[in-house]
């Protein structure tokens, strides 16, 4: 396989593009081998950024994926902001373009949680939806970032690894949907009561007769809806970063004349896969919003024991 300009073949390539920028503890003893070859043993235990992929399994679970946390918090901030500005500059009599569509997703949002969710004692349902619905969505547009746009200018700079996709990360779509996961358990405990949570978990569906049955296909739809909810939204986001990896490197690594005709086929394929995956972006933080709404209206929903 022909390497492109920086030396790596197109396997490595993808391991690179692929591999977040990780800042985390290595042991001490560790063989560390440096970037030009030497190797370096490790007195102490070291915090510092890792270099390959083995030094990331080296680091273990207490490890920050730097480039995620920053994208995620960075992209969040400009969500605050747009809709801040938005609200500080709200006219009646002549409203900006920027009000108007931020009344509009405002009212998208807030229409489709009165579709869902029925209880009208919790009224911090649909600004979380409308928080997910945005903070999703923008995590998801970065997916839409020409691939060496950002990464190649920070490798140059001495940034190793830059992943800008927050969500083809599983440790930030699990920690969304545990924390969705949280919150539903603490409406369905407040909602129910904690004797009737219980009882919803062990008398349901099959009767007080086959408690075991009920606890085991309860527990299972409870750890189902995290699960779903992480894997589903990171699934389809990995999936369409590495078309998009791929459609590149047929575009960077084809130097002959049939090579050049390829690397045009590749970037009528990359605008081509681009305009569908429009609509995978907004349609997947569609999907975790709304599955959110209804993991909500669930947890309002009173036990009936029959």
């Amino acid at each position: 396989m022909a390497a492109d300009t920086s030396g790596r073949t197109f396997s490595e390539y993808l391991s690179h593009h692929l591999q977040n920028l990780v800042y985390g503890k290595l042991p001490a003893g560790y063989e560390r081998v440096n970037k030009d070859g030497t190797v370096e043993v490790l007195e102490k235990d070291t915090w510092t950024f890792a270099y390959s992929g083995e030094e990331v399994s080296e680091m273990g679970f207490w490890a920050f994926h730097v480039d995620t946390l920053f994208f995620s918090i960075t992209l969040g901030a400009a969500f605050l902001f747009i809709f801040a500005r938005a609200a500080k500059n709200f006219s009646m009599e002549k409203p900006t373009k920027l009000q108007s569509f931020v009344e509009m997703l405002v009212d998208f949002v807030d229409n489709t949680v009165k579709g869902t969710f029925k209880s009208a004692k919790n009224t911090l349902v649909a600004p979380m939806a409308l928080t997910i619905f945005v903070w999703v969505l923008l995590m998801n547009l970065m997916d839409l970032v020409p691939v060496d746009l950002i990464p190649y200018p920070a490798e140059l700079l001495g940034v190793p690894y830059l992943k800008v996709v927050p969500t083809t990360d599983i440790n930030l779509t699990a920690a969304l949907a545990l924390s969705v996961f949280g919150l539903y358990l603490f409406f369905s405990i407040r909602s129910k009561g904690f004797i009737g949570f219980i009882k919803s978990i062990t008398l349901h569906p099959f009767g007080p007769w086959m408690l075991p049955a009920n606890l085991f296909v309860e527990l299972v739809d409870m750890l189902a809806k995290p699960l779903s909810l992480a894997l589903r939204l990171y699934g389809n986001l990995y999936a369409g970063e590495m078309i998009f990896l791929l459609i590149a490197g047929m575009v960077a690594w084809q130097l002959t004349f049939s090579g050049i005709m390829i690397g045009i086929l590749g970037t009528l394929l990359s605008l081509a896969w681009a305009i569908f995956h429009i609509l995978i972006v907004v349609l997947q933080a569609f999907i975790f919003m709304m599955l959110t709404t209804v993991y909500m209206n669930m947890a309002h929903e009173k036990f009936e024991q029959h």
